[in-house]
């Protein structure tokens, strides 16, 4: 059963839309101003990762992802003036019996600590349960990513276990914490 997508989601202070070829500037942009900051919770990037081309290439694979259902992906931006203040995915959906997904997530540095990326994903995490019915949603953080473990806790995540060198993170094998969300509505 397809799911109902919709183009961008609302909260007080946010709009989440799906990203889209005309938003690669802006995603580029992001990139290279937190390109130092993500770098300790991200794989290893290239230089070319940080090309408008590169971006352009993976806003392709994201929208045939979106229209295949096995992703969804937004911009979080401030209603106030537009700015891109982070982003948030949903990804390796699997239908079927699982019914589950991955998120991930990240913010620009001047935006932590605002409690924006929560609201972001109080929205999302709904839209994800109750408009593509998905059962469970994971999330895995390094042990010394305390900012996403609050968050994680506070969104409602529950600690599952400890995965050891789950992630190749910046070119090191990485433990990361196991966690997920179940669908409330069952």
């Amino acid at each position: 059963m397809p799911f109902e997508q919709s183009n961008q989601l609302l909260t007080e202070r946010l709009l989440l839309k799906r990203p889209c070829r005309q938003d690669a500037n802006r995603i580029l942009a992001y990139r290279l101003a937190n390109r130092d900051h993500l770098r300790s919770w991200e794989p290893a990037r290239d230089d070319f990762f940080y090309t408008l081309q590169a971006t352009e290439n993976q806003l392709g694979t994201m929208q045939k992802q979106m229209e295949e259902e096995t992703a969804e992906y937004w911009i979080v931006e401030s209603r106030a003036n537009a700015e891109m203040v982070g982003e948030c995915s949903f990804t390796n959906i699997v239908r079927g019996s699982f019914q589950a997904c991955h998120l991930g997530f990240s913010i620009a540095r001047e935006f932590e600590g605002m409690g924006l990326m929560h609201e972001a994903l109080q929205m999302a995490i709904s839209d994800i349960f109750v408009n593509h019915g998905l059962h469970r949603i994971m999330a895995n953080f390094q042990p010394s990513n305390s900012r996403s473990e609050k968050l994680l806790k506070r969104l409602g995540f529950q600690h599952e276990g400890l995965a050891l060198e789950y992630l190749k993170i910046n070119g090191k094998w990485m433990d990361h914490i196991l966690t997920s969300k179940i669908n409330p509505a069952g």
